[in-house]
């Protein structure tokens, strides 16, 4: 996300501007945030990804879509737009001034960014861990192949699992998927001079 600006804004202002403008914004406690557009790597495993859990996903009770759907979460009033989200049964709206906002997604996807990545493992996780609805958290790194994925347990509290070889597949019970890491990062090209990351929990 770009730097706020110091005025403080109304969620009404908010929806506003998102109705009024074609950059999508992230609001929360009161400061709009432009997001910023994604690199090819980055619209590469999002499309990608959508092609997967659309073919994967038809014809069940759960419907997956790519970076278009803003999501709220109602504890905490965050309103942003995940990489990917899949919703399971009937979707719940916040519907306000003509905009309709999505409550209730199962499962998140953020594909990770050098300006994003300690966002999206640190306060955006926490944020999105007060929906009730949601039961995994999923983090797909863009410059090499790492998936994170966090599985809500039974008692609340997160489980890591970890995927690195593009031989191997995402496996996401809640929702009946498996995912091949090869058809993630399909056609996607890594900068072997960046140095890989520790494969630990943050």
């Amino acid at each position: 996300m770009s730097m706020p600006a110091a005025k403080r804004s109304t969620v009404e202002e908010y929806l506003a501007l998102e109705l009024s403008s074609e950059t999508k914004y992230e609001f929360y406690d009161g400061v709009i945030y432009a997001m910023a557009g994604g690199s090819t790597p980055h619209v590469r495993i999002m499309s990608n990804l959508g092609g997967l859990l659309w073919s994967m996903l038809r014809g069940g009770p759960c419907r997956a879509t790519v970076s278009e759907t803003r999501v709220r979460v109602l504890d905490n009033g965050l309103y942003t737009y995940p990489d990917a989200s899949v919703v399971c049964g009937q979707p719940e709206f916040d519907e306000m001034m003509g905009a309709s906002t999505l409550l209730n997604p199962k499962v998140l996807f953020e594909i990770l960014s050098p300006s994003t990545e300690g966002y999206d493992r640190g306060k955006k996780f926490k944020l999105y861990s007060a929906i009730e609805s949601l039961t995994d958290y999923i983090l797909i790194a863009q410059d090499e192949p790492w998936v994170q994925h966090y599985t809500r347990l039974e008692g609340g509290d997160w489980q890591l699992s970890q995927t690195t070889s593009l031989d191997s597949s995402v496996d996401i019970p809640s929702i009946s998927c498996e995912l091949p890491m090869g058809e993630i990062y399909l056609d996607v090209e890594f900068t072997p001079e960046i140095p890989l990351r520790a494969k630990t929990e943050p």
